[in-house]
Parts: structure tokens; C-alpha cells; sequence
């Protein structure tokens, strides 16, 4: 299959708007990670809620992100895709003049919320933007990459942004980002056209899918209870009630909702989606490249800083290469794709990203050794193994996905996304320390590896 952008430029202008828009979702995720032991210190909370208030925002985007597609299915990408605009943008605004913990929880959730409308519909509307399989792949292929790029900048300017002015301040980019598409989009965006219009526009009314509200409760309510009892892993042990009592019910929830979408006429969720293999080696790439990236986020921003005795600022600055190799490597990922075919370049990713995690268990958790030695070699193959693997596992997961369900496709793939972090770190805390989680990670990603060149 040939992954070629359309070279038109209100395609490309389309494009960069809805991109624009995924990068600050992720961005999104990060903007109080630095500075968290900050804003305790101002609210004077403790250390569980720190723990929800990093979470919240996650909990609510991962927990609805089903839901969310299947709105954009419902009732069209782009009016899902203004509702969630406008449910962020309102909570962006609020979140830097809350007064106190609970407003700041209160609007760190909601922005979840509309980031869930958002994800899916966004990709909803990028299907018309790019309407034949060969354009819609090359915009996929790039679009994969997106997210770790969030990610990386959500890092690297929420520990420059809290060091130079204030927390509050990192949530000005979600909000001019926010203004900004909700200005634009009629300007750069397909208008959406009669009833018939498929993701662009509203469904025919015998044709849009039911919305499966029994469905969409345990779903969320599964996702988020079960994902907030992972979160806990970090402050208590497996064993504890404050973490087995959440997780326990999540799971009991997801049960559920299993057994719910078997009987559905029109499930949230059609087990079918996810028996076709390509698109499950895509969804499980794409939680596991989350997951390393993730993992290596959160061990060196503490490990800097802990053990190196490295500022907050300097220590965003120590990801800059990473970023910077991640931007060429995801550059060259949808020609490489174009040539090679989405699995082996998803596959050697993988590989590549998993030479980087032994590099850095080996050398970068000695404080010892120089970071141009340690730390920067491993980032850089890191950093272009992992963009590899997204673009890959984009293309993988949304591959022959019907238009009609195209927010379907959205929701899961994002649902991977947002979920794989969490269990995964959850699972390599219980392994011991740096060392021995990095060295797990690599070997999670070698086997995947494997499995796609298997496959």
C-alpha cells in the first residue's frame, strides 16, 4: 500500500490544524508532572492527591474515549470535534485560575472529557480530509508520531514553564491552542455536507449506530476505576485495599461490559473489531510504545533530579535530543512505510527502541557516567525507534477500518494509547528498580518485535 499524503494544500492545512490539536491533547497530559510537588506545596495536599490530580486528566480521556468514537460515528467527527473543543477550551480556562485542589481537579477532569470527544472525532475528520485509502494512510503514518511529540513537549516546556513563571501558565497552550482550532476550523476544514456525509457529517438516521449507553457507563467506569487502582501502585502495595478496592472493581466493571457488548445489538465495542490481526498488533504496538516512552519519562525526570541533583529546568532540557530525533525519525517513517509495508517498520522500531532501553538500563541510571555517554545514546535510538513504531502502529490499527466507523477506530486507538502507559509502569514497579524495569521494557519490546516479524 502506497502512504502518500495528498499534496493539496487545504489537505495539508486540514492537517495541521487536527495535528496541532492531537499534540496539545498530549502536551496535555504532562502540564503538571514537573511541577506537581509544587502545586502541593501551594494547595497543601498530600501525596494521594497529587497522585489523583496527575492522573485525573487521563482517567476521564482514556475512560470515554469509546464512547467518544462513537458519538463522531453518530452525529459527525467535526460536530463532536467543536463540542469537545469547547468543553477543553472552557476547562484549560479555568484550570489556571482554580483557587484551591478541588477546582483544579474539578477542571483537570473535564479537560479529559473533552479531549475524548476530540481524539476520535479528529481522526474522524482526517478520514475525509484524505478520502482514499492510499492519502488516509499517509496521513495515518504521521499522524502516529504525534502523540509521543505531545508527550516530549509536554515534558520539556511544563518543567520550563513552572521554573520560569508558574504552573498556571503551562495551561495557556492548551487554551490559545483551543481559540485557535475553534477560529480555524471553519476556514480549514471540510464542511460537513447532507445527512448522507458519513464521518464528515452527520449519518443518515437508520444508519448512524445506537449510542449503547450501557455500554459507554461500564466502559468508562471500568477503564477509569481500574486505571486509577494501577495509578495507586505508586504510593501503596499490591495488596493494599486502597489499590486492590478500585482495581478490583474496574476489572469486575470491564467484565461487564464484555458480557454486555456479546448481547448488544449495536455494541459500543464490536468484539469483531479487534479479531482482525493487523489491527491488534497495531492497537498492542501502539500501548507498548506508549508505555516505554512513558516509563523512560517518568524514571529519568526523577532520576535527574533525585540522584543528579538536576534542576527542574535543566533537567527538560536533557530531552531536547530526544525530541529533536524524533522529529527526523518520524520525517522518514511514512516513506519508509510506503517501501516496506507498515509491519516490518512498526517491527524495526520496536527493535531499534528496545537497543535504546538496554543502552540506558546499562549506563544511564549510573550517575557515574557522563550524560553525553549515558543518557544521549540511548535517548537518540530511543527516540527514533519509538516514532518508527508509532507511524507504524497507526497505520496497523486504522488500516481497512470502514468510514462509517472511522471514531470507532479513533476511540481504540487512542483507548491503547492512554491505557498501555498505565499498565504497563503499574506492572514494572513490582519488578524493582530503573534498572530492572528499563531491562523489562526492552525485552517487552524485542518480543514485539518478534512477534511482528512473525506475523
Amino acid at each position: 500500500m502506497a502512504v502518500t499524503m495528498a499534496p493539496t494544500r487545504s489537505s495539508r492545512a486540514a492537517f495541521v490544524l487536527l495535528g496541532g490539536v492531537q499534540v496539545t491533547l498530549i502536551f496535555t497530559l504532562a502540564a503538571v508532572a514537573v511541577p506537581l510537588p509544587g502545586i502541593g506545596v501551594e494547595f497543601g495536599v498530600r501525596r494521594e492527591e497529587l497522585i489523583l490530580l496527575s492522573a485525573a486528566y487521563g482517567l476521564t480521556f482514556a475512560g470515554l474515549l469509546l464512547f467518544g468514537g462513537r458519538l463522531a460515528d453518530r452525529y459527525g467527527g467535526q460536530r463532536a470535534l467543536t463540542a469537545g473543543l469547547l468543553v477543553f477550551g472552557l476547562a484549560s480556562a479555568a484550570a489556571p485560575l482554580a483557587p484551591g485542589y478541588g477546582a483544579l481537579l474539578a477542571a483537570r477532569l473535564t479537560q479529559g472529557v473533552g479531549a475524548a470527544l476530540i481524539a476520535p472525532a479528529a481522526m474522524a475528520v482526517l478520514r475525509t480530509v484524505f478520502p482514499s485509502p492510499a492519502a488516509y494512510g499517509g496521513a495515518m503514518a504521521t499522524w502516529g508520531g504525534l502523540s509521543v511529540l505531545g508527550a516530549t513537549a509536554g515534558n520539556l516546556l511544563s518543567g520550563v514553564i513552572s521554573a520560569l513563571l508558574s504552573w498556571r501558565w503551562a495551561f495557556a497552550v492548551p487554551l490559545t491552542v483551543t481559540v485557535a482550532a475553534l477560529a480555524l476550523a471553519p476556514r480549514v476544514l471540510p464542511a460537513a455536507t447532507g445527512p448522507h456525509s458519513g464521518t464528515g457529517g452527520p449519518q443518515h438516521p437508520d444508519r448512524r449506530p445506537r449510542l449503547d449507553l450501557p455500554g459507554a457507563l461500564l466502559a468508562t467506569a471500568g477503564l477509569a476505576s481500574a486505571s486509577y487502582g494501577l495509578v495507586l501502585t505508586d504510593a501503596w502495595p499490591w495488596t493494599s485495599g486502597r489499590v486492590l478496592a478500585p482495581l478490583v472493581t474496574g476489572v469486575v466493571l470491564l467484565a461487564m461490559f464484555v458480557g454486555v457488548e456479546r448481547r448488544a445489538p449495536d455494541p459500543l465495542l464490536p468484539p469483531r473489531f479487534l479479531l482482525d490481526r493487523r489491527r491488534a498488533l497495531g492497537l498492542a504496538a501502539t500501548a507498548l510504545t506508549a508505555a516505554g516512552t512513558a516509563t523512560v519519562f517518568v524514571l529519568f525526570s526523577l532520576h535527574l533530579q533525585d540522584e543528579r541533583g538536576w534542576s527542574a529546568l535543566r533537567t527538560s532540557t536533557a530531552f531536547v535530543p530526544f525530541a529533536v530525533a524524533l522529529l527526523a525519525s518520524g520525517r522518514m517513517a511514512g516513506r519508509l512505510i510506503g517501501r516496506y509495508g507498515a509491519p516490518v517498520v512498526t517491527g524495526a522500531g520496536l527493535a531499534v527502541g528496545a537497543v535504546g532501553l538496554v543502552l540506558l538500563s546499562l549506563l544511564g541510571v549510573n550517575e557515574t557516567v557522563p550524560y553525553a555517554y549515558g543518557l544521549l545514546p540511548g535517548f537518540v535510538l530511543l527516540a527514533t525507534g519509538v516514532a518508527a513504531s508509532f507511524a507504524g502502529a497507526a497505520v496497523l490499527a486504522t488500516d481497512r477500518v470502514p468510514a462509517e466507523r472511522t471514531g470507532l477506530a479513533g476511540g481504540v486507538h487512542n483507548t491503547a494509547m492512554e491505557t498501555g502507559p498505565t499498565v504497563v509502569f503499574a506492572l514494572l514497579l513490582g519488578v524493582g528498580g530503573d534498572t530492572a524495569s528499563l531491562a523489562m521494557t526492552a525485552a517487552l519490546f524485542g518480543t514485539a518485535a518478534l512477534a511482528l516479524r512473525l506475523a
